[in-house]
């Protein structure tokens, strides 16, 4: 993303005490600033979204993950199992979109990671969570107006895939001279006119700009996995040289 301007989800978390999360990292991409729901545990070697994003946990006929709405055995507070719906598609039908875990089924899956994470907090990075992909997904609807099409199919998300461990090459790149390893990455297959594009999703942590108030941001751009998309991104590239370098055009 490209917009200098920083991007805050209501509500923020106040940091507390022992908070888990490593406020202090800074991110060698210059990219809109988004809050982020998850716990990350500085002392993990890598942090990665509670929700489970791996292809064997995942409900094959939704690709999304089988998390139930029980209660914990020693969970103190309700939890709310309601979802929300998004506002990505899954399919090119009208009206057919992806939902987001309730705060329950968020909690468990935490839980089930081993990550220790106060009850009362839980709805508040549910709503974050969801902001982030709201916003991951105006980013990529900002990528395929680029790319021209044949029909008037809008684009949709037809499956995803959390890749932690995985560091894509900017990353990697990045991480060579010193700068601060992504805390996770998605991979987003979006499907439009019976052609399937690859988006890689970076999730940076980004210093504070108001204190006790996390912030980070989303590197999202699709893989370079064929000539369009690598044409796109150079253009993208040189155009955001540009701006830098002279201001930004109107």
């Amino acid at each position: 993303m490209h917009d200098p301007d920083a991007v805050q989800a209501p509500p923020p978390i106040k940091k507390q005490d022992g908070c888990p999360v490593d406020h202090q990292k800074k991110s060698p991409v210059d990219q809109d600033k988004k809050q982020c729901p998850v716990d990350h545990d500085k002392n993990q070697s890598a942090a990665t979204c509670p929700v489970v994003h791996d292809k064997q946990e995942l409900n094959q006929s939704n690709m999304m993950p089988t998390l139930n709405h029980e209660r914990q055995a020693d969970q103190q507070i309700d939890l709310p199992t309601d979802r929300v719906i998004s506002s990505i598609p899954k399919t090119n039908d009208t009206g057919n979109r992806w939902e987001y875990p309730s705060p329950q089924q968020f909690y468990n899956a935490l839980r089930r990671k081993g990550w220790e994470t106060p009850e009362e907090e839980i709805e508040t990075m549910v709503d974050i969570h969801n902001f982030l992909n709201e916003e991951a997904w105006n980013e990529v609807l900002r990528w395929e107006s680029k790319f021209e099409c044949e029909c008037t199919e809008d684009p949709y998300l037809v499956r995803f895939q959390g890749r932690p461990r995985d560091l894509t090459p900017k990353a990697r790149w990045h991480s060579w001279f010193g700068a601060p390893k992504p805390f996770d990455r998605h991979d987003w297959y979006i499907k439009r006119c019976n052609q399937e594009r690859r988006y890689v999703i970076d999730y940076y942590e980004a210093p504070e700009e108001q204190p006790g108030v996390p912030v980070f941001h989303l590197d999202v751009r699709p893989a370079l996995d064929d000539f369009q998309t690598i044409k796109a991104r150079f253009f993208d590239g040189c155009k955001a040289k540009w701006d830098e370098m002279f201001g930004t055009s109107q």
